[in-house]
């Protein structure tokens, strides 16, 4: 009897326990409304998540914005200069908002969190141990913080213009009670601005301590970034660590060596390496100097032709150039250290037909 009473209570019904099952159900029904799915559940919210995870999610959001403005922009290019310069913080405005609408607002995580496995958890939860997504509440007020501070931020000289309260150029500031408003109007315009940077910095401080809400607008809603898969940890090995370390160093050291490098004294000392200079000299006493028909630089017919006191020629631009480049200048045919320019004669052969 006992083991049957156990096996009827484990398979019992819901209806056996009304409460609990409704409680199940209006907690799916409502993680189901806001975004979230039944995967969500094996999600573990305590689960910590990398402060440079959360950074680096911010900005690769900044990023795709940018893109986004640069590639939006360039479809007015042929159009009159300056045509989006009146309207353009409506417009960054609007861009982000289209943004938030088919990411943040569809599945509770930006972009950038999406591509990192991230994604929005709100801390309003009754169990801190389940996920769940963000209200339609949160994602609005997520929204209004992280566009509107910066439309605020570009439009306050426009908008105190409008208002009457604010000084264009040409134009003499105001006085008396006037005067008085937009000096105390300015001052706490200036006050809540340098309130806000305080509290930003601030929070990013104690985000750096603690690891969560990198950006104030996620504190003030009550939501942090957790990870959108179970178990997805991000593990670094050493092996990958020394791996990166040891190639940007070799990476610096070639930044720092290359620029001293010179390629022509490397490239005439590969040269009279490969071919010795008493053949190169002979050959060029055997031609004789009527017959230079070849610049030893360019390869060209040599134009205004020099020489720096070897059997070789050169166009006066290309000896010049490489001349005023490197002062230890040598030949590239023969490696012999190069003198002044000297222009040469040239002797052309005419081909009866």
């Amino acid at each position: 009897m006992g083991c049957v009473q156990v096996g009827e209570c484990l398979t019992a019904p819901s209806w056996y326990f009304p409460r609990k099952a409704m409680d199940l159900e209006s907690e799916d029904k409502q993680t189901k409304a806001d975004g979230g799915s039944g995967s969500d559940l094996g999600v573990d919210p305590q689960m910590p998540v990398l402060r440079i995870n959360q950074l680096d999610a911010f900005e690769l959001d900044s990023t795709l914005e940018q893109l986004v403005w640069t590639q939006f922009s360039q479809c007015f290019q042929h159009c009159r200069p300056g045509l989006l310069t009146p309207v353009e913080p409506e417009l960054r405005a609007l861009l982000q908002l289209l943004l938030w609408r088919f990411t943040l607002y569809s599945n509770s995580a930006t972009v950038g969190q999406s591509l990192l496995g991230l994604r929005y958890h709100s801390m309003l939860s009754s169990s801190p141990h389940h996920y769940r997504p963000l209200s339609r509440r949160q994602k609005l007020a997520l929204a209004l913080l992280s566009v509107g501070p910066r439309w605020l931020r570009e439009r306050s000289h426009s908008l105190l213009l409008c208002l009457g309260l604010g000084s264009s150029a040409g134009v003499p500031p105001a006085t008396g009670s006037a005067g008085t408003l937009q000096q105390g109007l300015r001052r706490s315009l200036a006050f809540i601005s340098g309130v806000a940077q305080l509290a930003g910095l601030i929070n990013f401080l104690v985000f750096l301590r603690k690891g969560s809400h990198p950006m104030l607008a996620e504190r003030i809603v009550g939501t942090r970034a957790v990870f959108s898969q179970p178990n997805t940890g991000r593990d670094v090995t050493y092996q990958y660590m020394n791996r990166e370390l040891l190639w940007h160093g070799f990476a610096e050291f070639l930044i720092f060596l290359l620029p001293l490098i010179n390629t022509s004294k490397v490239k005439a000392a590969v040269y009279s390496f490969m071919f010795s200079r008493e053949g190169r000299d002979e050959e060029g006493a055997r031609e004789g100097p009527g017959l230079w028909k070849e610049c030893g630089l360019c390869g060209e017919w040599p134009t205004m032709p020099h020489t720096v006191g070897c059997q070789h020629v050169f166009c006066y631009y290309c000896i010049k150039s490489h001349a005023i480049a490197d002062a230890y200048l040598t030949c590239p045919k023969c490696g012999a250290p190069a003198g002044q320019p000297v222009p040469v004669k040239l002797e052309v052969e005419m081909s009866a037909s």
